[in-house]
């Protein structure tokens, strides 16, 4: 029986790593959940899943939370209730399923407490990544990711550690508006940003998918989980995402992992590997499917992505500035405050702006991501 805390239960990620325990009670407890506004789906994952820890961001919505369960479930909030719900005694594996850059210290903590992680958290890798795995390495902590790019990349690597990489193949499915022009893309609204053709997502992460900022943050972070090169990485624009990403080794051998575009996949595999557990999900048919297509993406329509492979090649601070500068312009496009080009702009604007320097602290990340803040500027 293992025992999970998952940071962000409530989101796309958190409530399908649910529907795998939910499948897997005999296997699998919900020791520790967290959130920050859902308060109703909060109150309905506890009342079903009896956690010992819920944590909630907000203070004023964990008071609310409080006053409406009964039970063992201990409400905690704020950053500390975070750490506090990943650091608890009986976690094995934490889940980081939260958004942004605030699931990066949680992340730290339960790494120095000696939890395995399953990594849904983007943005943890790309602001810390060099602290992070290191602290991995010296707690003997597995790092498990959960993106079904990298668990493909990690499959991909099975059996082969004594195989050197040439490259990886990082699969993208393009997101709705693979092919137009940035004359088009002037015009585009936030629900047609929304409309992902093929995965079920948070806003977040759908934006980022439109912007190809998620296949560019999804690169830094792959280049710390396997110890790449910016060289080794490449990405392919794969409108079916059938094939999730590959690996192609020194003889030119390519090993590649498909499956249908269903998250719950690389979750479980997250959560019990080694072992691969028989689920209800479809299977592959190739059939079906009649045909797989592969494209270069267009980083001069879709800036971010050569933004990030940039930001990747100087390192120091210039990805957390990178990852911050897209964080608070994607927000200001949910609100409606700005259009889509405006978020390429502003990213590389303030890029253009910032000095990089040493960031090898929370501290020194948190710094630099205040200044990122502080320095973003909306389009006039």
């Amino acid at each position: 029986m293992k025992n999970i805390s998952i940071l962000g239960s409530t989101g796309s990620i958190g409530t399908q790593t649910l529907e795998i325990v939910r499948e897997n009670k005999d296997k699998i407890k919900v020791h520790a959940l967290s959130g920050n506004s859902n308060i109703n789906l909060l109150e309905r994952q506890i009342n079903e899943f009896e956690p010992a820890i819920c944590a909630v961001m907000n203070k004023e919505n964990a008071e609310k939370l409080k006053s409406r369960i009964s039970g063992k479930t201990k409400v905690v909030c704020g950053m500390d209730g975070l750490v506090q719900s990943v650091c608890a005694n009986g976690v094995d594996i934490a889940v980081t399923a939260i958004s942004g850059m605030i699931g990066l210290k949680p992340t730290i903590e339960a790494i120095r407490c000696g939890k395995d992680i399953a990594l849904a958290n983007k943005e943890t890798l790309v602001a810390g990544g060099e602290m992070v795995m290191s602290l991995a390495r010296k707690h003997n902590v597995n790092i498990m990711p959960v993106d079904s790019e990298h668990s493909a990349i990690f499959q991909s690597l099975m059996g082969n550690e004594v195989n050197k990489i040439k490259k990886i193949l990082l699969t993208a499915s393009g997101g709705p508006f693979r092919g137009k022009t940035l004359k088009e893309l002037e015009t585009v609204s936030l629900a047609d940003t929304l409309n992902h053709p093929n995965w079920s997502m948070g806003k977040k992460i759908t934006v980022d998918s439109a912007t190809l900022m998620n296949k560019g943050l999804e690169a830094i972070e792959a280049k710390w989980l396997f110890d790449l090169t910016p060289e080794q990485i490449e990405v392919v624009v794969h409108p079916q995402s059938i094939i999730h990403s590959a690996v192609e080794y020194d003889d030119h051998s390519v090993i590649a992992q498909m499956g249908n575009p269903d998250m719950k996949i690389p979750i479980q595999l997250a959560l019990f590997y080694p072992y691969r557990l028989k689920n209800n999900l479809k299977s592959l048919d190739l059939f079906e499917i009649g045909k797989l297509t592969f494209e270069k993406p267009d980083m001069n329509t879709f800036k971010c992505l050569k933004l990030a492979f940039e930001a990747m090649k100087i390192g120091k601070s210039m990805p957390i500035v990178l990852n911050k500068a897209n964080e608070l312009a994607v927000e200001m496009l949910i609100r409606k405050e700005i259009k889509f080009l405006d978020i390429q702009n502003m990213v590389e604007d303030i890029m253009l702006r910032h000095t990089p320097v040493e960031a090898a602290s929370f501290d020194e990340i948190l710094e630099i991501a205040k200044w990122t803040a502080a320095n973003i500027k909306k389009p006039n």
